[in-house]
């Protein structure tokens, strides 16, 4: 599940990424309100978490924009602020669900679960290009009709391709979004697990799908 946690706190929104890659979420993070409103417009994610008090333009000036522009992605509000008017704005300018700081992280898991087994029809629960069928919700992928098993980390590497197929996704964006970095640890774990992904689609029939640009990172080329 690939989830957009809009967080300006540096060190909670490094807390929440942790906790939610460790529940096999993919964590892309924008910490102001205009790399937000960008990667809403651009990326259609399972889900995303909105903090309201953010720099640039708030939560509620993103979420208002985002739904004007026929964004669907379940949101929840994540914000300090309790006032009844606060949750009544947001939710009357799209939100799906609200929750205030304090929380449980639990409580934050069970929400976002919520979101997006309602959400997931909105925009979209399985992915055909081509030989490949792939559903989200059921992790589940299939080429010609048959069936193969793919790691987490694997599978969201094939859904970042799937999503921006034709694109060029470098190497740093499958680290921010499959591993949670914001920086170039120095290894090739996305080399490592690019080949291991290629292999398997090949070896099921999907070939020259996965197309390496050197030095930049991968585009993928599913329709065809």
């Amino acid at each position: 599940m690939l989830v957009l946690l809009v967080e300006d706190d540096v060190r909670l929104a490094r807390a929440l990424s942790a906790g939610l890659a460790e529940e096999s979420y993919s964590v892309e993070v924008a910490i102001d309100g205009d790399a937000a409103l960008s990667s809403l417009l651009q990326t259609v994610f399972d889900v995303c978490i909105l903090d309201i008090q953010l720099p640039k333009q708030d939560g509620l000036a993103v979420l208002a924009q985002a739904r004007a522009a026929g964004v669907t992605t379940p949101i929840l509000v994540l914000t300090a602020r309790d006032a009844v008017s606060d949750r009544v704005r947001g939710l009357r300018e799209g939100a799906d669900d609200y929750l205030t700081k304090p929380f449980a992280f639990a409580e934050l898991l069970a929400r976002l679960e919520a979101l997006i087994r309602r959400g997931g029809a909105r925009h979209g629960d399985v992915i055909v290009r081509g030989p490949l069928r792939v559903c989200i919700s059921a992790h589940e992928v299939q080429v010609c009709a048959i069936p193969i098993e793919l790691p987490p980390k694997q599978f969201a590497l094939l859904l970042m391709l799937l999503r921006h197929e034709g694109e060029v996704v470098t190497r740093s964006m499958l680290l921010r979004s499959v591993w949670g970095y914001s920086f170039d640890p120095g290894t090739n774990i996305v080399d490592v697990h690019i080949a291991q992904l290629r292999r398997k689609l090949e070896q099921a029939g999907a070939e020259n799908v996965i197309h390496t640009i050197r030095g930049v990172g991968y585009r993928g080329s599913f329709s065809a």
